[in-house]
């Protein structure tokens, strides 16, 4: 197993972001490495990180502005070689159609809840780590 993966959360509110390292602590399962986190506010800074590589899974606010995760879901899935799977943060259950639209390929609700939220990024390291990609 790989000893750590390098995870990119997306969103421009700290507070998302600090809500996803506490749900994750050191690793988000006993199977799964210990997680190194890239932060980015920007989209800008999500397409660097994503052209330099070695990200193994995305977490992507879709309520943030003003370029919501959906819509950079969309993009890098469009853009990015091989791209990493995406854990999409979406404001209300209902939004699950758009999660989809966007070909995310989890999504959980906001405010995170930390037990659903560690399962969904486990099971996307798991299946990314198990690809070797």
């Amino acid at each position: 197993m790989q000893s750590t993966a390098t995870v990119l959360v997306y969103s421009d509110d700290a507070n998302t972001r600090e809500q996803v390292r506490l749900a994750t602590g050191r690793r988000p399962a006993s199977d799964a490495p210990e997680v190194q986190f890239v932060e980015c506010a920007t989209l800008p800074a999500v397409l660097k990180e994503l052209d330099r590589g070695g990200i193994d899974v995305c977490v992507l606010d879709g309520e943030a502005v003003p370029a919501g995760g959906m819509g950079v879901c969309r993009q890098i899935k469009d853009e990015i070689f091989r791209c990493p799977p995406v854990l999409l943060l979406i404001g209300r259950p209902q939004d699950a159609w758009l999660a989809t639209w966007s070909r995310a390929d989890a999504a959980v609700t906001l405010p995170v809840e930390p037990v659903e939220f560690a399962d969904a990024l486990a099971s996307l390291l798991r299946s990314r780590l198990a690809v070797g990609a």
